[in-house]
């Protein structure tokens, strides 16, 4: 990195915000770190910061996106239970993207932590491609191992009557608790 190029910390929030603020897709650290000629740690610390600022950044599998208010007509959410070996996560989730259905996050109840929950966004066949391969590349393990299997989603759709096809087309799996 050179050093005479880097962006001051302030120049690297106002980056991160006007580009998550004008991008509808997840944009990584690693990409805000090029660009601002800096390392991806510093970038976690800038989101961290804007994140205490009340600035609404999630951090998906994907990368950082923001979270905008919905214009036009309200997004129809619901959470649901499932539960399924992790072998079928991927049918879980192509299942639910399927319906035109987003899977917002992951929720598993800890009996020592609570409730821990991961921010997914994931609503498409290619994003569900990418987190399953990302979960094999790093050799991670899915949050639902901690609770035999059992955890739940947030959906969300812009009609209620796609998150029922949803749910019926999970249940008939044998996912849906």
């Amino acid at each position: 990195m050179d050093s005479s190029a880097k962006l001051s910390s302030a120049a690297r929030q106002e980056l991160i915000l006007k580009s998550l603020k004008e991008e509808s897709s997840p944009i990584t650290g690693s990409e805000f770190a090029e660009k601002a000629n800096v390392s991806r740690q510093v970038i976690v610390q800038d989101v961290s910061i804007l994140k205490a600022k009340n600035e609404p950044i999630i951090a998906t599998s994907q990368g950082y996106m923001y979270l905008h208010k919905p214009t036009g007509e309200l997004e129809h959410q619901q959470i649901i239970a499932c539960r399924h070996n992790p072998e079928k996560t991927e049918e879980e989730l192509t299942i639910i993207v399927d319906h035109g259905v987003t899977v917002k996050d992951v929720t598993v109840e800890h009996p020592v932590y609570g409730d821990l929950t991961a921010s997914l966004m994931i609503s498409n066949r290619h994003e569900v491609e990418q987190f399953i391969n990302k979960i094999k590349d790093t050799q991670a393990v899915y949050l639902s191992t901690l609770t035999e299997g059992i955890h739940m989603h947030t959906l969300e759709a812009d009609r209620k009557e796609k998150i029922e096809t949803a749910c019926l087309a999970l249940q008939t799996a044998g996912i849906l608790l």
